[in-house]
């Protein structure tokens, strides 16, 4: 995959991020080109493991086989195919060590100034095991990432599309994340 040029404002705004967050060219099939530590930290992956690839390896088990997630990838391919600013889905995903975590994932399109979408940001975080309180820290973590996102990407003719409407503290989605990864841990061989 050629190197795709990156915002300095970006790159730093990455690198001093205090969430899981990655970056995702509009080419070809979404690769990965950018991702924060905390991003790294959360899946036990590293930038070699990650960078030129989809992020949809993170749903594949250690024997191949994918998480079904149905649900979750109706709603993120109309959001990459689609005119939503943003979409939020819990999603089944696995460490690298195979162990599985319930992701709360959060996608924003990043759009040029002339409309033309240019990345698309994703924020992770690992409901499976959390409390509702983590969850709002997460959420308002994630809506000043957001804000703070904004102004730097103006002088660069990148904008962050849509609204924080997504963001919304939810102990529905820690229960059912809860659910979840219990019916996982249950009918896993691993």
């Amino acid at each position: 995959m050629p190197e795709i040029e990156i915002e300095p404002a970006l790159k730093e705004f990455f690198a001093n991020s205090s969430i899981a967050l990655a970056l995702a060219s509009t080419e070809r099939d979404n690769p990965l080109v950018l991702a924060s530590q905390q991003f790294y930290t959360l899946t036990g992956y590293d930038s070699s493991d990650v960078i030129g690839r989809n992020c949809r390896f993170l749903q594949q088990r250690p024997d191949g086989e994918y998480a079904s997630n149905d649900d979750a990838k109706r709603k993120l391919h109309a959001f990459i195919h689609g005119n939503d600013a943003n979409v939020r889905a819990p999603i089944v995903n696995f460490r690298k060590d195979g162990r599985p975590f319930v992701n709360l994932l959060f996608m924003s399109k990043l759009k040029a100034a002339n409309g033309k979408v240019r990345y698309i940001i994703a924020s992770q975080f690992d409901v499976s095991r959390t409390h509702p309180d983590l969850l709002q820290a997460y959420d308002e973590a994630l809506g000043d990432a957001l804000a703070r996102l904004k102004p730097l990407l103006d002088g660069h003719n990148v904008m962050v599309e849509g609204t924080l409407a997504t963001i919304a503290n939810s102990t529905t989605t820690i229960a059912q994340a809860k659910l979840t990864l219990a019916e996982l841990e249950t009918n896993s061989p691993y």
